[in-house]
């Protein structure tokens, strides 16, 4: 996790980053980041269905010499630079639901990682990741009474109560209340596979109700709440554990990640809704109902492996589901807005293709398209299976061509504001 850095006008910037280094100079470790930006007016990156690509210390490369003879310090030497499409964000607008002010504050050292949410009337709320020296920049909170939580693996915050107008906020500051994982609580729960086809194991995570959106089922999960604890790949195949565990409000998500399982999509029986926990401060708490999970329909494309650029009438396609009657399809937005929806006849075995036929594609939106199998029992539509949440990604063209941009002289105004930061995967 580095600290946090704001973009010149133009939306250019230098993040430093501190690698170690051979008596040689070549570097002592391999390291790859992903990069966290947020910016008044606009969608937060990573979020919703914009995943950030790994940023790879092997794609370094000796900065350009500076253009003033003046600038060069021969004695210093020079920092190597990674510019590429990984370190290129392009934001999201949030248009017309674009509001609030900005919160700026800190929860102090030791607390890197944090996510730090404004909750208050709005869902998803407001959120940040506090940088390498515990500090954060809350954009786009909405008037009215907000309380600044932080969720963090063995980090327990106490909650800051503020009140919201018109004017930017500064010098919030939270309290850490304990980093003793023994004092923090523990998640456990139990998950049933049934029908896995080619998936065997899977993984869950927590994410706090405050931000998870409804419409995508997801939401930001904080650092560490994940069982088996990250990196470590999918392993879980009954019963599941969290530890350090701070309180608050959560949803479990479970067979969340690219691992070939779902929940299964099956309202009419228990086990497959999401389930909502009150985690209190140093609690054990146990996710009431177990989860069932099922094999997921496989999709061929687009946004298979990782987010796909599309034609304007994109045609989607999946592996056919043998036990079918039917298919839903439904294309959201990056925002959470359902764009397009279509009932899709059984297929015959091999893959489904059915062509996109709603309203215009915006240039530049990332898009998601969710397709559930059903069948009809009893005189009942019941759910089979679905796509997995992570897939299934893909934006049309580019958006509009960003006008040539000088920056300002020091004095002169500036239009907006965004910061970025790092984390070290």
């Amino acid at each position: 996790m580095t600290d946090v850095v704001a973009t010149d006008a133009c939306g250019d910037y230098d993040l430093p980053v501190s690698v170690r280094r051979k008596a040689d100079g070549s570097y002592a470790e391999s390291l790859k980041w992903t990069l966290s930006v947020s910016a008044r007016d606009y969608q937060p990156f990573p979020t919703g269905l914009r995943p950030a690509l790994p940023i790879d210390l092997s794609d370094a490369a000796p900065a350009p010499a500076p253009a003033d003879e003046e600038e060069a310090d021969e004695e210093a030497q020079a920092p190597d630079v990674v510019d590429n499409a990984a370190t290129h964000v392009a934001l999201l607008s949030l248009g017309a639901d674009a509001a609030g002010v900005t919160v700026v504050g800190t929860l102090g050292e030791g607390t890197a990682g944090t996510l730090v949410i404004a909750e208050g009337a709005t869902t998803p709320a407001p959120y940040a990741i506090a940088d390498a020296s515990g500090a954060f920049t809350l954009f786009n909170v909405p008037a009215g009474a907000v309380t600044i939580r932080g969720y963090r693996q063995d980090l327990e915050v106490e909650p800051q109560a503020i009140t919201v107008g018109t004017s930017d906020l500064a010098d919030v500051a939270l309290s850490v209340v304990t980093t003793d994982p023994a004092m923090l609580a523990t998640v456990t729960g139990d998950l049933n596979i049934v029908d896995p086809g080619a998936g065997t194991v899977t993984s869950v995570v927590l994410v706090p109700a405050s931000v998870y959106n409804e419409q995508l089922e997801r939401g930001p999960v904080p650092l560490g709440l994940r069982d088996p604890p990250p990196p470590t790949a999918p392993d879980v195949s009954g019963s599941f554990s969290l530890t350090g565990v701070p309180s608050g409000t959560y949803k479990v998500l479970v067979a969340f990640e690219n691992d070939q399982l779902v929940r299964d999509p099956d309202e009419g029986i228990a086990g497959t809704q999401v389930q909502e926990i009150v985690v209190e401060r140093g609690q054990a708490t146990a996710v009431p109902e177990s989860f069932k999970v099922t094999g997921a329909l496989e999709i061929v494309g687009p946004g298979k492996e990782r987010p796909e650029v599309v034609e304007a009438t994109p045609t989607f396609r999946w592996v056919d589901d043998s036990s079918e009657e039917g298919y839903d399809l439904v294309v959201f937005d990056a925002l959470g807005n359902v764009t397009w929806e279509a009932e899709v006849p059984a297929g015959n075995g091999g893959e489904v293709s059915f062509a996109y036929a709603g309203p215009a594609l915006q240039a530049g939106m990332y898009y998601q398209f969710r397709v559930t199998s059903w069948r009809v029992v009893q005189d009942e539509r019941r759910n089979i299976s679905r796509t997995e949440d992570l897939r299934g990604v893909f934006v049309h063209g580019e958006g509009q061509p960003v006008a040539e941009c000088e920056v300002p002289e020091e004095g002169e105004e500036t239009a907006g504001e965004s910061s970025s930061s790092s984390d070290t995967e």
